[in-house]
């Protein structure tokens, strides 16, 4: 069942997404190669909690950490560790925090400084995805234009769109209804209404769209081990248009080794 939130609602959830967007911000500031995933975990639940949220990803169905950290083949839910970033890795962070009641997710995947050039192609092309799904977010349209604009864009250039995981709605909690596939037809699907608030996250793999779960019951990876680039904005539809609630402006101010031209 989708749950529709009110106009007061939504901005409770921008509150949320705010502070969401700074805690990205404080990331980002210390992803470069020789940083340990786990001291990017301990950055973020440190900045969150001081701020008087939590972290919403700490123990959600027995997840043990606060950040989602994937790094090159793995697609999304990797663990927080020992691994030094390398310069030559690309590694996705993804966040969520409960502020006030409400919920927020967001998730950007940052290149280290000697990253191929068919991976960061990847990257540009997963970020542009995001925007491309995020302009279907209209008063009429249905869940399948939204994956349609994300498939047949990425598609063009031979990447794989993952199946086995979507965006989703949120606000009331971490997961919610609707699922929003990446994938999927036009005029197809639930359709889009008023108060309705999801995340829209592309996860696109430069190989195959395969994917396999490691033995801990958590970690995605892709089946041919080629890199896989996740990008998320949570979203809400409001006055008949797209509203994004989380911005990448934080991140892009912050990060040590700047790629994209303009901030989001």
């Amino acid at each position: 069942m989708v749950r529709l939130k009110t106009d007061e609602e939504i901005e409770l959830i921008r509150v949320s997404s705010e502070l969401l967007s700074r805690v990205h911000g404080e990331i980002a500031k210390h992803v470069k190669p020789g940083v340990k995933t786990q001291h990017l975990d301990k950055v973020a639940e440190e900045f969150i909690r001081d701020h008087g949220a939590s972290p919403s990803f700490k123990g959600f169905q027995g997840f043990p950490a606060s950040l989602c950290i994937s790094v090159n083949d793995v697609v999304v839910h990797g663990f927080p560790g020992g691994h030094e970033l390398k310069e030559t890795d690309i590694v996705t962070v993804d966040c969520g925090v409960k502020y006030q009641g409400w919920y927020s997710d967001s998730a950007y995947t940052y290149p280290m400084p000697k990253v191929s050039p068919p991976v960061m192609d990847l990257l540009n092309r997963t970020y542009d995805s995001l925007y491309l799904g995020i302009g279907q977010v209209k008063l009429g349209n249905r869940i399948g234009d939204i994956g349609f604009a994300i498939q047949s864009y990425v598609e063009k250039f031979g990447y794989g769109v993952v199946r086995e995981l979507v965006g989703h709605g949120v606000g009331h909690g971490v997961h919610e209804d609707p699922e929003v596939p990446n994938y999927g037809k036009k005029g197809k699907g639930v359709k889009l209404v008023n108060g309705m608030v999801f995340a829209i996250e592309p996860m696109i793999n430069l190989g195959k769209k395969s994917v396999v779960q490691e033995k801990d019951g958590w970690t995605i990876r892709t089946a041919d081990r080629k890199p896989s680039a996740h990008f998320e904005h949570t979203v809400a539809l409001r006055n008949g248009e797209a509203e994004v609630l989380t911005t990448f402006e934080h991140i892009e101010r912050n990060f040590t080794y700047p790629w994209r031209n303009k901030s989001r």
